[in-house]
């Protein structure tokens, strides 16, 4: 967005025209010395004492503030008003800054085309239709600019923080009593669940070796075969004890095997097998 501004006024300045002393008031300033005089042979450029009145922000924001100014109808613009004032504008600007008029020149071609088209008789068009104006583009963009330079104006007039209004600040002395937030029951439950999450990766597992003696389940073997013809094999275990008692029953029954103190038969492949004490209690 290129930002300009209308001269209406420029005048050069000599030594000649400023007074040596005002009233024994200093005319300027110099690194903070008051200076009384101007010095000889100083040179002012014509364009210093240029006073700039409007500013635009490109050809269709010139072009606006033309139409509004004159009151023109923005469906019905006179183009040879219209081209005239801004063609005034653009041989002002192109005398200081030909690389800021480039653009406003483009849009002068545009118009000096629409005002020879308006010239030229209109093109034939079927019955019934309308003759195209040939500046429909131009109002097309003109309000489309305009809404959106409304709508820019708009958001700019809203305050805004560091600008318009700045957040109030006070400091409030409090007591030295600390003051603790509330907590809810959800706070509490998640707290604890963390609690026992850090407990998990911290546990210990402690491994005790239980004695069992194989001499004493020998005896509980013949305790329980004894007043039984047969003893199924499988009814000498208890499932319920655990796997270590299960092994030391096991050998057990083994050892009082080897000893020749019981019997174990079976009648045929696959069938159940039995225990018996390989004597008879007198």
């Amino acid at each position: 967005m290129v930002a300009s501004a209308v001269p209406v006024s420029s005048a050069s300045a000599t030594t000649a025209d400023m007074p040596t002393v005002v009233d024994q008031v200093a005319v300027a300033r110099l690194y903070g010395e008051p200076l009384f005089s101007l010095p000889q042979n100083l040179y002012i450029p014509p364009d210093a004492l240029e006073v700039f009145l409007e500013a635009f922000e490109g050809p269709l924001d010139l072009l606006l503030y033309l139409i509004r100014r004159q009151n023109f109808n923005i469906l019905d613009i006179p183009m040879a008003g219209l081209t005239r004032q801004y063609m005034l504008y653009v041989d002002e600007i192109r005398q200081r800054n030909l690389e800021l008029a480039a653009e406003y020149l483009l849009m002068a071609a545009m118009l000096i085309e629409i005002k020879s088209r308006m010239l030229l008789p209109p093109k034939p068009v079927a019955q019934g239709q309308e003759a195209e104006d040939p500046r429909a583009e131009l109002v097309r963009r003109l309000l489309e600019y305009e809404q959106i330079k409304l709508a820019a104006a708009n958001l700019n007039a809203i305050p805004q923080f560091g600008r318009d209004f700045v957040v109030a600040q006070a400091y409030i002395e409090r007591s030295l009593q600390p003051r603790f937030a509330d907590v809810s029951v959800q706070e509490l439950q998640e707290a604890w669940a963390a609690i026992l999450q850090r407990a998990r990766l911290v546990q210990h597992h402690r491994i005790t070796r239980e004695e069992l003696s194989v001499r004493e389940h020998m005896s509980q073997v013949l305790k329980r075969l004894q007043g039984h013809r047969f003893v199924e094999f499988e009814d000498l275990f208890n499932p319920d004890k655990g796997a270590p008692v299960l092994v030391v029953t096991f050998i057990a029954l083994l050892e009082l095997a080897k000893e020749t103190l019981i019997e174990i038969t079976q009648a045929e492949a696959f069938a159940p097998i039995y225990v018996r004490l390989a004597y008879t209690p007198t």
